[in-house]
C-alpha cells in the first residue's frame, strides 16, 4: 500500500500569512496529492482557495475544515461551488466544530450541539454540494427551497472528528474523515471506531485522512512554533487524555491549573511534538509517515512548518517527497 501524500497550508502564529501562497505552490510544483486550504485568524479560506486556485498548477484543493457554528450549509455549499467554477478546479469540503475560543470569542455565535450540528451541517452541505433542492427540519439546521445556481461541484464530503460523537457522524454523512494532531495510536483508535460507527449505519467506512505537521532536520525555532500551536490543545477534552496516555502528563496538569499560554508553551517539552508529528531526518520522517499509515490512514497530510529561512517549507516537503511510495 502506497502512501498517499496531500499538504495542508500551515497558519503558524509567528509567520507571515502571505506563506500560505508560497507553500501552495511548492506543494503544487512537488506534484503532492491535494492542497487542504483550511481557515483560522487570517484569510477567508474560500477567497485563499480561489486566488490559489486562478494561479499556476493544477492540484486539487480541499477546503476547510469549516466551523459549522460560524458558516451555515448555503454558504459552505456556495463557497465551493464558487471556488469551483472560478478556478477549474476539483474542489472538496470539510466541516468541524472549531473550538470555543474560535466560535465564541472570536464570531460572537453559540458552540451548541456541536456532533448534532455538526450532522445536521454535512446532511444539507450532501444535498446542495450533489445538485439537490434541499428541504431539511433538523435539530440544529433548517433550509428549505435553495438549490445551487452555479454548477454543483458534486465533491467529497469530509468531517474533521476527534471524539467518540463525532466519529459517528462523519461515519454516518461523510466520504472521509480527517484527524489533527494525534498519536498513530489514537489514529488506530479512530480508525476502529469509524468502522463500527459505519458498520452499525449499514454504509460503506469512510477514508481516513490525518494532518500531520512536519520538520525535516527541525532547528530549535521551529520547535519553539511548534510548541505555540500546541498550547490550545493541551486543555482540551480528549486531547488531554491522549497526551498524558503519552507521557506528558505533567505538561497537561501545567495546563489546567491555567498557567499563562506563554509559560505553557515554554514547558512544552519537543518529545511532545514528536509524538504527533514528523520531525527529524529523512529516515525518521519516513518511518513516522509510515506509522501513521499502518496505523490506518489513507492519506497523510503534510503541515510543515514554515521559518525566516524556509517560508514555503521546501527542504521538508521536498525530502518528503521521497517518502510517498515507502
Amino acid at each position: 500500500m502506497s502512501t498517499r501524500l496531500s499538504v495542508s497550508l500551515p497558519y503558524w502564529q509567528d509567520r507571515d500569512a502571505m506563506d500560505a501562497l508560497r507553500v501552495a505552490e511548492t506543494a503544487d510544483k512537488l506534484g503532492y496529492r491535494r492542497l487542504w486550504v483550511g481557515e483560522m485568524a487570517t484569510f477567508d479560506a474560500f477567497a485563499l482557495a480561489t486566488a490559489i486556485g486562478t494561479g499556476p498548477g493544477r492540484i486539487p484543493l480541499c477546503i476547510g475544515p469549516l466551523a459549522v457554528d460560524v458558516r451555515t450549509p448555503a454558504t459552505i455549499a456556495m463557497g465551493a461551488a464558487s471556488v469551483a467554477a472560478l478556478t477549474g478546479r476539483q474542489v472538496g469540503v470539510a466541516l468541524g466544530t472549531s473550538s470555543t475560543v474560535v466560535v465564541r470569542d472570536w464570531h460572537g455565535r453559540e458552540r451548541r450541539s456541536t456532533a448534532q450540528h455538526l450532522e445536521d451541517s454535512a446532511r444539507i452541505v450532501r444535498g446542495f454540494v450533489d445538485g439537490a433542492k434541499v428541504g431539511f427540519d433538523g435539530q440544529t439546521e433548517r433550509t428549505h427551497g435553495y438549490r445551487l445556481r452555479l454548477p454543483a461541484p458534486r465533491c467529497e464530503l469530509t468531517v474533521a472528528a476527534f471524539g467518540d460523537r463525532a466519529l459517528a457522524v462523519a461515519a454516518r454523512t461523510a466520504d472521509r474523515v480527517v484527524l489533527n494532531l494525534v498519536t498513530p495510536e489514537q489514529v488506530s483508535r479512530c480508525a476502529r471506531a469509524v468502522r463500527t460507527h459505519a458498520a452499525r449505519a449499514g454504509r460503506p467506512c469512510p477514508a481516513l485522512s490525518v494532518w500531520v505537521t512536519a520538520a525535516a532536520q527541525p532547528t530549535p525555532e521551529m520547535y519553539e512554533t511548534v510548541r505555540r500551536g500546541l498550547v490550545a490543545y493541551l486543555r482540551a477534552p480528549g486531547y488531554d487524555a491522549m497526551f498524558t496516555a503519552a507521557g506528558f502528563g505533567d505538561t497537561v496538569r501545567l495546563a489546567h491549573s491555567g498557567a499563562h499560554p506563554r509559560d505553557l508553551a515554554a514547558a512544552v517539552p519537543d518529545r511532545l511534538a514528536d509524538a504527533v508529528g514528523a520531525f527529524g531526518d529523512p529516515d525518521t520522517l519516513a518511518d513516522r509517515i509510515a506509522a501513521y499509515r499502518h496505523a490506518g490512514a489513507e492519506e497523510v497530510v503534510v503541515v510543515p512548518v514554515t521559518t525566516a529561512d524556509d517560508p514555503a517549507g521546501l527542504r521538508t516537503l521536498e525530502i518528503l517527497t521521497e517518502v510517498r511510495d515507502v
